[in-house]
């Protein structure tokens, strides 16, 4: 990949933007690239934690699998986030998995490297807890969907939290594309596939959204927000 692609990619993560050129040099020659095709594992739990990921293009879960075999996801990276990142704060072991869900595009960086360049560049460190927060926080919202929302309010509040992060206004529309699989959608919101097919389709019928297998587009933000904030 030509460097000025890599450092392109590197400038659109919040965590680095606004570094000069020469600092970007020096980062640009520290990181990985890997491009990956889909359902292709990154890391696995109980692994030595050793890298950090940033995601330049395409999707990734992060995953768990219970005892009895079930996965369970936990979220979805999408273009421009880190993850792994936890590694940063612990010596252990991975405790969780990172697959791609569609073909990717990464980078990773060692944890002792990127420690060694946010030490010299500290405006870094407060992007970066700041980060972690951001993340902690939107782990802490899906928690108290569990606990007070019902199977409709949990999908649409997924929906919209996801629209806010990857979504495209077009007129008065917003573009989700790619949109999950409803299974996905399922597994991130504790529901059945059939539950989000029912449900989805129910809002397409009311013209509040419309989807298909590429693409969810909401046509009334207004009346989507609605079914949450009751």
């Amino acid at each position: 990949m030509p460097e000025k692609t890599k450092l392109w990619y590197l400038e659109n993560f919040n965590l680095f933007s606004n570094l000069d050129e020469q600092k970007m040099m020096e980062l640009n020659d520290m990181i990985t690239d890997r491009e990956t095709k889909a359902n292709e594992p990154i890391y696995f739990a109980e692994e030595p934690s050793k890298n950090i990921y940033f995601l330049k293009k395409g999707k990734v879960k992060i995953t768990k699998y219970m005892s009895d075999g079930s996965e369970k996801i936990l979220t979805v990276i999408g273009p421009g986030e880190i993850f792994g990142e936890m590694v940063y704060m612990d010596e252990g072991q991975r405790s969780d998995y990172a697959v791609t869900l569609e073909p990717s595009l990464i980078c990773a960086i060692n944890k002792n490297d990127l420690a060694a360049f946010i030490e010299k560049n500290p405006e870094l460190n407060l992007r970066f807890t700041k980060l972690i927060g951001l993340k902690l926080r939107s782990f802490s919202e899906r928690v108290e969907d569990l606990i007070f929302k019902d199977a409709k309010q949990r999908i649409i509040s997924f929906i919209l939290r996801y629209a806010e992060k990857y979504g495209k206004r077009v007129g008065e529309q917003i573009f989700i594309k790619p949109f999950l699989k409803h299974s996905t959608l399922g597994e991130l919101t504790a529901c059945s596939r059939q539950t989000v097919n029912y449900i989805l389709t129910e809002l397409r019928d009311k013209k509040i959204i419309d989807f298909d297998r590429s693409k969810l587009v909401i046509n009334n933000l207004g009346e989507l927000k609605k079914y949450v904030s009751k």
